[in-house]
């Protein structure tokens, strides 16, 4: 059985994973330096890591298997987890594969620069509904491709 690890620092659908998962029994990690709520499930585990650059994500990379899911918006933290056999999908239900991360290193490699040098200015889109929508869908195909 697969087991779910969420990067949970800013997840904007955390209560999403659970229902989902809590419906396969499907372990789950919600990853974080600290502010996550307890869950009741004992399928849930709460994982608190010290303050620091990449600490959730390290934690994640040296727990996660192949076959794992992880759901993070982070594309490096991504990329390590590809490279363990691992799924990735962001919360607007967008998957990373190993054909396509290389692509996003390089997009927000390029973006950080344009964004450094005042060529570009703003963030993303803010978050909508149907990014939650695809997400569970995105979700639900990953686990279903992994029974």
């Amino acid at each position: 059985m697969p087991e779910i690890y969420v990067d949970a620092d800013a997840c904007p659908v955390k209560d999403e994973v659970l229902k989902v998962t809590e419906r396969h029994g499907l372990k789950t990690h919600l990853v974080s330096d600290g502010g996550i709520r307890p869950s009741p499930s004992p399928l849930v585990s709460i994982v608190v890591v010290t303050q620091g650059a990449d600490a959730a994500d390290d934690w994640i990379v040296e727990n996660i298997q192949p076959g794992d899911i992880t759901i993070t918006n982070d594309i490096p933290l991504a990329d390590r987890c590809i490279k363990k056999g691992a799924l990735a999908i962001r919360p607007n239900g967008k998957a990373f594969s190993e054909d396509s991360i290389g692509m996003a290193l390089a997009t927000r490699n390029l973006m950080s620069d344009l964004r450094e040098s005042g060529e570009i200015t703003g963030g993303p889109a803010p978050f909508s509904k149907q990014d939650r929508s695809r997400f569970l869908q995105a979700l639900e195909k990953a686990i279903q491709s992994l029974r």
